[in-house]
């Protein structure tokens, strides 16, 4: 199966405003960098906006209304929810938020994935769930909780009672369960009011997803299950949402669903529905220490192309990037001494000798630039691409990685 190029990731640290317009293949082109997203860098480095499309292909919204939502801030002064994000990179590698499920509600940490569409919880009824951050899930104590019934428009349990999901990661990690439909809160920053949304009540998760201290995930990917796309066709929110990301050292940060301004100075360039189904960037160059790479573009092309995935701390190249890339950093580190990482199973590359502070790594981690089909520059600081050495207190090992995922993207429902 092809190789997924390379996944950005939360690992680099920005801002991400998600236009939720998915646009018919015929009109996408003509958009060019009128259809966007948004990429917000720390310091005084512009903003970057990607468009990311969600609505179904027969959506009736037009090129127009796109650009005029993107710079309209909230359409038709439509409410949005606002909600903190937790947790970080140093942490537990993921970025969490609170969500609410049921009446009264039931509080849950779930991580924030780009990258998959089905949100869900450990559910009551689980047998095979870890020990998580909150409390199971109990459809019973919930008055407004109702099981999806099977349908033609789901796949069925085995009895073809309810409606079921599956979801499989890039890790091997995954979780199943039933659906189910209930009333979904986002907290007292939130001015949307709680809404029904389909989610999946989960009775069973292996692989990491077993042992993570978050409870589950959020899914803010593309489908009908997604919470995003289900508050759009709703018309609760403006069809966009955006993530704010704290630093390596800060952690934390916001959501919001529905629609914001785009930042002064932004910078933009494109995601194409026709190019890949996920969340997608047209990836062309990487430089080290502004040296191009010496790699064909089309190496970017290919499986799913280059996608934008919240939900793992880590980039993936394709081994022929990855093996260019991984010289040209030898080459820039080699007043460095070459540890073993802390995780026994995986050949992580990892450095001591570098100063500890964050804020100093530039004084010893080479720049990494990204250049886009448009020729947009998108430049990477070290903390944008290392992470902590878990065990030597100082040491740092590179966050990009030689893709060998058997999925197609990070995560696949199923």
């Amino acid at each position: 199966m092809a190789q997924t190029p390379i996944q950005l990731t939360t690992f680099f640290s920005f801002f991400i405003f998600l236009s939720s317009f998915q646009l018919d293949p015929t009109t996408v082109h003509g958009l060019s960098t009128n259809s966007t997203t948004t990429v917000l860098l720390d310091g005084a480095r512009p903003a970057m906006v990607l468009p990311l499309f969600l609505s179904p292909p027969n959506s009736s919204k037009t090129p127009s209304n796109l650009h005029r939502h993107l710079q309209g801030s909230n359409a038709n002064n439509s409410p949005y929810a606002r909600m903190r994000l937790y947790d970080g990179l140093l942490l537990n590698e993921y970025y969490t938020t609170r969500l609410w499920i049921g009446t009264p509600p039931q509080g849950f940490a779930l991580i924030v994935d780009t990258g998959g569409t089905v949100t869900y919880v450990p559910c009551s009824s689980c047998e095979q769930c870890g020990r998580h951050q909150d409390p199971k899930f109990q459809p019973e104590l919930s008055s407004t909780y109702r099981p999806v019934k099977c349908n033609n428009g789901c796949n069925c349990d085995n009895e073809k009672v309810n409606c079921v999901y599956g979801s499989l990661y890039g890790e091997m990690s995954t979780s199943s369960g039933d659906l189910g439909e209930d009333i979904i809160s986002f907290g007292i920053q939130s001015e949307l009011a709680p809404q029904r949304a389909v989610f999946g009540c989960e009775n069973l998760e292996t692989g990491d997803l077993y042992s993570q201290h978050a409870d589950g995930i959020m899914g803010l990917g593309r489908g009908d299950l997604s919470i995003v796309d289900q508050l759009v066709e709703k018309g609760v929110i403006s069809d966009s949402f955006s993530l704010c990301y704290g630093g390596m050292d800060i952690g934390g940060g916001a959501m919001v669903l529905g629609g914001i301004s785009p930042p002064s100075g932004t910078v933009f360039t494109d995601s194409d529905p026709v190019r890949s189904p996920y969340y997608n960037i047209d990836l062309k160059e990487i430089h080290v220490v502004g040296k191009q790479l010496p790699l064909n573009p089309s190496v970017f092309d290919e499986g799913h192309v280059t996608i934008l995935d919240s939900g793992t701390p880590y980039a993936y190249l394709p081994a022929a990037a990855f093996a260019a890339f991984k010289d040209a950093i030898m080459k820039e580190l080699y007043h460095l001494k070459q540890i073993r990482g802390p995780y026994p199973n995986y050949n992580d590359i990892c450095f001591s000798g570098a100063p500890s502070a964050v804020s100093q790594l530039s004084d010893a981690f080479p720049p990494i630039d990204l250049v886009f089909g448009n020729g947009q520059h998108l430049s990477l600081s070290p903390e944008n691409y290392l992470f902590r050495h878990s065990e030597d207190r100082g040491a740092y090992c590179l966050g990009i990685f030689e893709h060998r995922n058997p999925c197609p993207q990070y995560s696949c429902d199923v």
